[in-house]
């Protein structure tokens, strides 16, 4: 008992200094508002003082979704003591564009490896280097070069659907008014999405065959740093680590100690063994692609670009930075193709009108025999195009506002300056469902993007972000998305699990699917279809 009583006064202290810390001084700072961030409508009545509410909102499953109604009222939300989420497309120039003087914050640093990749370095003259490094690599000339590695990965797939093909069904299943027989969803095309995609991009960038699409799952090797080995599933150690930064993150000083800390908890724990295993892959796949580089091959790849230049002379890149560059190649030129595809295929099923018009587009170009499209044959179909921008824009894979800081003197952001080392950001999900830009936003409608009115909507589609930090891989996405959809609106039909249903969504820096099992049946080209 004595032992106790002598304890409690440093318990007394210890948490007056918890909330003095923690409460007291961030309210303080609330009050004395140095940066004029005050004037700003709150998240919460919490969110000047504490960055929780938006960690509380992430943990509800779709926080984009939740800031796109708070901003149909507020044109600037505070969502933390130093951050301001915009809701008017406007604000997409002064954050995002060529000429912004915001660069990336602080929570790219935090959450670097041991070396930045092109998509989490923040220095702007590292930056200019890295990007000059790979622009070659992912420049639209290389990629049609690599096109038949696609070509290989769909005709993989479509041997599958194939496989798993059922009957054609009655008109009224066809239409999607009448449930198709539980027994003939005997695809989940979310999944063999992602395997193409993974496929593809591990061909395109390291030579390499996972072939995920032939074994039908993603089991692959990993590989320690002591040279030891084990088998794990790749997309279960890639997404979890991104639904564990949504979550804690957004506290950037606490966050290293946090992301620890965190792992005690088993929920949070099973996320860190993730993030192990996905580094284990990827060294497996830098390392075995290095042994051939070093054995002599010359193969014409990511990783070839990587180590040398289109003269052949060596960019003598740290290991360390391939790895990182191999790291966001696989991550980031996997995940976000794999959701487009996805979506585009089922707002196409919701929506039978875009998807007849679609096939009417496509049909007049393919031959009736003809199994993967080739891209030159599709690449400018304006309906296709429109139906896949229109995906984009409804459901952007990354979803997130991409937080930027502004610089230490300050900047204009819709006519109103905000002071320095501000962390500012819109998400891509509420840019897109601004009415004033495209009305009926909720709604699927592909004619939005055609013309000349069209051309006028493509500044404020910003699915792959905008300005000088705009994704790298946006030609080879649309290569994949191009050549997938209409070669499966051209070759087969599909039908969802009943009328109405929803595919689930699970918001991370990405905006991650669910399952998606489906009905599929060939069609009967230059026949009258069942």
């Amino acid at each position: 008992m004595l032992s106790l009583i002598a304890v409690a006064p440093y318990a007394i202290v210890l948490g007056l200094i918890f909330f003095i810390y923690f409460v007291g001084y961030p309210y303080f700072e609330y009050l004395r508002d140095p940066k004029g961030l005050r004037k700003y409508p709150n998240l919460s009545p919490f969110s000047g003082i504490s960055a929780l509410p938006f960690m509380f909102m992430a943990a509800r499953g779709f926080r984009s979704m939740e800031l796109c109604h708070l901003h149909k009222t507020h044109p600037v939300i505070r969502t933390g003591p130093n951050m301001l989420s915009y809701g008017d497309v406007r604000a997409i120039k002064d954050i995002y564009g060529h000429n912004t003087k915001c660069m990336k914050d602080e929570s790219y640093v935090v959450t670097s490896g041991t070396h930045f990749n092109l998509a989490d370095v923040v220095d702007k003259p590292d930056h200019a280097r890295k990007r000059k490094v790979l622009s070659s690599a992912y420049a639209l000339k290389n990629l049609e070069t690599w096109e038949y590695k696609v070509t290989d990965k769909l005709q993989r797939m479509f041997k599958h659907f194939d496989q798993v093909c059922t009957l054609a069904p009655k008109e009224d299943v066809a239409s999607g008014t009448v449930a198709p027989d539980p027994q003939d969803l005997t695809l989940d095309l979310r999944a063999w999405t992602n395997f193409f995609t993974l496929d593809a991009i591990a061909d395109i960038g390291l030579s390499e065959k996972l072939g995920f699409l032939d074994q039908g799952h993603d089991i692959v090797l990993a590989e320690r740093r002591d040279g030891t080995t084990y088998k794990t599933s790749l997309r279960e150690a890639l997404y979890p680590t991104a639904r564990k930064q949504s979550l804690i993150l957004w506290n950037y000083e606490w966050y290293p100690v946090l992301d620890k800390l965190v792992n005690v908890i088993p929920f949070f724990g099973r996320m860190g063994t993730s993030a192990t295993d996905w580094d284990h892959i990827m060294w497996r796949r830098g390392s075995e692609r290095l042994r051939r580089y070093e054995a002599g091959e010359k193969l014409d790849d990511f990783f070839q670009a990587l180590m040398e230049d289109k003269n052949g002379h060596p960019n003598n890149l740290e290991w360390g930075e391939v790895v990182a560059e191999c790291n966001i190649m696989m991550n980031a030129g996997s995940v976000t193709t794999a959701v487009a595809i996805a979506n585009v295929m089922y707002q196409l099923l919701r929506n039978p009108r875009c998807l007849a018009k679609l096939r009417e587009e496509v049909d007049a170009v393919l031959d009736e025999d003809e199994v993967v499209a080739d891209y030159d044959k599709v690449r400018h179909l304006p309906y296709l195009r429109a139906c896949l921008d229109e995906s984009l824009r409804i459901f952007p894979p990354t979803s997130h506002g991409l937080p930027r800081e502004t610089p230490p003197e300050g900047t204009n952001i819709l006519g109103e300056w905000v002071a320095g080392n501000t962390s500012v950001s819109m998400s891509a999900l509420v840019a897109h469902r601004d009415e004033g830009v495209f009305p009926n936003a909720d709604q699927y409608i592909p004619e939005r993007w055609l013309g000349e009115e069209g051309k006028a909507l493509q500044p404020y589609l910003i699915a792959f972000s905008a300005g000088a930090r705009s994704c790298i891989g946006r030609n080879i996405s649309y290569l994949e998305q191009t050549k997938a959809i209409a070669s499966m609106v051209h070759r087969y039909d599909f039908a969802l699990p009943y009328p109405g249903w929803e595919l689930k969504r699970l918001e991370t820096m990405n905006l991650i699917l669910g399952a998606m099992p489906v009905k599929i049946w060939r069609r009967q080209l230059g026949a009258t279809e069942a």
